[in-house]
């Protein structure tokens, strides 16, 4: 995948603004952690709407605290920052995921799906990942800044040192450009965060079963319970039937992958 020529910023910004007056683009080439900026910025009281793009991240970060690596041309990561103030936060990044799954892969002929609660994945590999932060800016605002961040594979990377095989979008988009890439993910994630904050995830529900890879498999979580998924509830909770019952999954705090069998 080439460098982009363009990142098209005038573009971006047109169609956003009319949603978030004051929105700006931001693209840098080096930082430790697009969302570890905007974070900084919130709590020192600056709460405009902005999208900061890296071209390489230091320093990036994952959930729960995990690192993600990214390297110039073959990864794409930036963050979203904006005021909000949802009436529920439940389940915001599976909307996030929705909305980032629907604009890479419209129709799903390429077969991304998500996993719960912040993943994209494709043939069971790692595509991307999202990350959720608030902070409560100094002044006296009622609404918290909230800060999505994303990062996508866009050509490949090597397996070692990762949890799950990585997939690209260069897989099935190999001609799409970093930039393009972003100007399609970035008006429709802004119109999904708004829908989001106005009537919570319900709306987005049945979206997020079309495409949920754990539903109906196997998993295992974090504290070594397995059982059946059972998808995810109207709150973006994940739904799991164990031994003792359907374990209801709210804290992003759980790990939950596929079981592997033995011998597999």
């Amino acid at each position: 995948m080439q460098q982009p020529s363009a990142w098209f910023e005038d573009e971006i910004t047109a169609a956003v603004a009319p949603r978030l007056p004051g929105f700006g683009v931001e693209v840098v080439a080096e930082i430790d952690s697009t969302s570890t900026e905007l974070m900084r910025r919130a709590r020192q009281g600056s709460v405009a709407p902005v999208l900061l793009v890296a071209l390489r991240q230091t320093a990036g970060r994952g959930r729960l605290g995990r690192p993600w690596q990214s390297a110039q041309l073959s990864s794409l990561t930036f963050s979203l920052g904006l005021p909000l103030a949802p009436r529920d936060w439940s389940g915001l990044s599976l909307a996030v995921g929705v909305s980032v799954a629907e604009s890479l892969d419209p129709g799903g002929a390429a077969g991304l799906q998500l996993k719960w609660p912040n993943d994209l994945w494709r043939e069971d590999r790692k595509l991307g990942g999202i990350l959720i932060e608030t902070a409560l800016p100094q002044s006296e605002s009622a609404q918290r800044y909230l800060v999505i961040g994303i990062g996508l594979n866009l050509g490949p990377r090597e397996a070692e040192g990762l949890n799950t095989p990585p997939a690209w979008i260069g897989e099935w988009r190999p001609e799409a450009s970093a930039g393009e890439l972003l100007r399609a993910v970035v008006p429709p994630l802004v119109d999904t965060v708004q829908a989001f904050a106005e009537r919570g995830f319900a709306p987005f529900a049945e979206r997020f079963a079309q495409r949920d890879t754990l539903r109906g498999r196997e998993v295992q979580l974090s504290d070594g319970t397995a059982g059946l998924c059972d998808g995810v509830g109207w709150g973006g909770e994940l739904r799991v039937q164990t031994a003792a019952g359907l374990q209801v999954i709210s804290s992003s705090e759980v790990s939950v992958r596929p079981r592997v069998r033995a011998g597999a």
